[in-house]
């Protein structure tokens, strides 16, 4: 991680929790941080990041792979089972399973080291962004074919049941009930969820709403797959049956 910009504009009033054992790196992410209003907390351990990031005192993690203790796929999964905190992982493993295995378990976005910490400022705006620090919880809620949201409180009932969701999940759920019996497709999907583009290669779309069907139960089959477009969420009772699989 380079340091050498000097740019300090736009400032993040916020806390984040560092799981990394990389402690040279720690300390200068926390220098980094610390000039842009972000207070850094370090834990150089996966048991230690663990208890931590479920302590409730952080807006955001930003967790490392390989990890003493307990490894960062691992903490990243029992974080997720009690809480929906916003995860970026970091790590030098930048193969495709690894991505895909970061983002099905649960984190909001997935980093490879090196990194620039401009471009992961900008992740982390995104996050936070996506994870509605700012908005105030309202009665307002939005409901298509039984599946509820509560967009001032991020809450997800399906059939009157809870379901447990990442913050982009919520975001790519929330997008298409607002867009119901429209296709939308992955670019436009990627510009709402992540303010940029996807190529071809780039899976990250599809493995979040892969993992937002099985969190929706027999109701994910409401999420459509349009082959070679993008996804449709069934506006009407009957609808899964005319656009197919």
């Amino acid at each position: 991680m380079s340091t050498g910009s000097d740019d300090t504009r736009g400032e993040l009033d916020v806390s984040v929790l560092l799981i990394d054992d990389d402690m040279e790196l720690c300390e200068l992410m926390r220098e980094f941080f610390a000039a842009r209003g972000m207070a850094v907390e370090s834990a150089h351990d996966g048991r230690r990041g663990l208890t931590r990031a479920l302590a409730g005192e952080h807006d955001l993690v930003l967790l490392d792979v390989m990890l003493p203790g307990l490894e960062g796929f691992e903490v990243l999964r029992q974080v997720r089972r009690r809480s929906a905190v916003p995860i970026i992982m970091l790590t030098a493993r930048t193969a495709r399973i690894d991505r895909i295995a970061g983002l099905d378990a649960g984190a909001d976005d997935y980093l490879p080291k090196p990194f620039e910490p401009d471009e992961l400022i900008a992740r982390i705006r995104a996050v936070l962004r996506r994870a509605g620090r700012a908005s105030q919880a309202t009665a307002e809620f939005l409901e298509v074919n039984g599946v509820r949201l509560v967009p001032g409180t991020r809450e997800v009932w399906c059939a009157g049941q809870p379901a447990d969701i990442t913050t982009t999940e919520f975001d790519i759920l929330e997008l298409m009930i607002r867009s119901a019996g429209r296709i939308i497709s992955r670019n436009e999907m990627a510009g709402a969820i992540y303010r940029r583009a996807v190529t071809a290669r780039d899976r990250s779309l599809d493995v979040h709403v892969s993992h937002l069907r099985k969190k929706l139960g027999p109701m994910g089959t409401l999420i459509r797959t349009i082959r070679g477009v993008g996804y449709l969420f069934c506006a009407e009772v009957g609808d899964q049956a005319r656009t197919g699989p």
